[in-house]
């Protein structure tokens, strides 16, 4: 038995995923076989090894004791209500338009309602997935937005697909890239040319904030995007970010630093607009939309992806209150 290691998996130890497959097999077999007839990327590792994603975990066992040690394991097709908009899908990829408030993934909190089991529980409806039919694989997202980031979310429907969008994602050697990624906001300020900033940046894990650092400094990891004035209103701005890097909370943090903040945003925007928005529009998160995504590579079997531009109209929402800004624009 050969997989891949998903969404579902990375970051997990290999004993307990064995755990997981081999569900009838005492522990102790479990250590046996990682000793002697398991092997992660055709090497032997030990059951505390961290997995990750794309990994290759071959187990040399017999079909049939397999199939005995996991014939217990019950196919897992969560129940979820499908809230998310089907922006483009074919046998290897579905890309979704996320709406507001709803998690990628599961947290400590909210495990049942997230998009990844909304996503899950479609494909298993419409039959293009079958719970339990590849191993441990479950349709899993290549990418991920925060829960009050609106937009474009692309998710792998089959292993070699799941694998070849995470690479794309990650991006290949120093400067090459696979796809570009495009978001809208409204910042508060009034923003009259396209800016590209450029700077450094350290991870506060404990506040889960981003600290900006200017781009001489020693500390820290590069960050790069542009920005660019869509339309202007009255000391609001509707901007357009690429991301030239993908880092956390990038947009928001680079903006704010360069004196533009979000409108709406508690961790890097202004205090005193934010109270203004949610008196006028009961705004409580940052007004963020995942706009565009272009794929500029596609590896092996997405090749035929090349070139490809997906769009996902924002929310009416974002628009009213562009609309009530002055910083109106319908997406053509």
């Amino acid at each position: 038995m050969r997989f891949t290691v998903s969404d579902s998996e990375a970051g997990r130890r290999l004993d307990r995923v064995l755990k997981k497959i081999l569900s009838e097999a005492s522990l102790s077999f479990i250590y046996r076989a990682i000793r002697k007839d398991v092997k992660v990327n055709g090497k032997r590792v030990s059951g505390e090894t961290l997995l990750a994603l794309g990994d290759a975990v071959e187990i040399f066992l017999p079909d049939e004791r397999i199939e005995e040690l996991s014939k217990s394991r019950p196919a897992r097709t969560p129940r979820a209500k499908k809230q998310f908009g089907v922006i483009f899908e074919d046998e290897n990829v579905l890309v979704v338009n996320k709406p507001f408030g709803l998690l990628t993934h599961g947290d400590e909190v909210e495990r049942k309602n997230t998009l990844t089991n909304q996503v899950v529980a479609y494909l298993a409806g419409t039959e293009a997935w079958s719970p339990g039919g590849a191993g441990i694989f479950e349709p899993a997202p290549a990418n991920r937005l925060d829960r009050n980031t609106t937009g474009i979310v692309l998710f792998g429907k089959t292993l070699p697909a799941a694998r070849d969008l995470a690479a794309m994602f990650r991006g290949g050697e120093e400067g090459s890239a696979y796809v570009e990624k495009a978001y809208l906001t409204i910042v508060i300020g009034s923003l009259k040319k396209p800016l590209t900033l450029k700077a450094r940046m350290t991870r506060d894990s404990e506040n889960n904030t981003t600290k900006v650092l200017p781009e001489e400094s020693s500390e820290g990891r590069a960050m790069a995007m542009e920005a660019s004035p869509v339309s202007a209103g009255d000391g609001y701005t509707l901007v357009e970010a690429r991301l030239l890097t993908g880092r956390t909370h990038q947009i928001r943090a680079q903006l704010a630093a360069a004196g533009y903040p979000v409108i709406g945003d508690r961790k890097y925007g202004d205090a005193a607009v934010n109270r203004k928005m949610f008196q006028k529009y009961k705004l409580q998160a940052q007004l963020l939309h995942a706009r565009r995504l272009t794929v500029l590579e596609g590896l092996r079997d997405l090749e035929y992806l090349k070139n490809r531009t997906f769009k996902a109209e924002p929310p009416e929402r974002f628009l009213e209150i562009a609309e009530e800004l002055g910083c109106d624009m319908r997406m053509k």
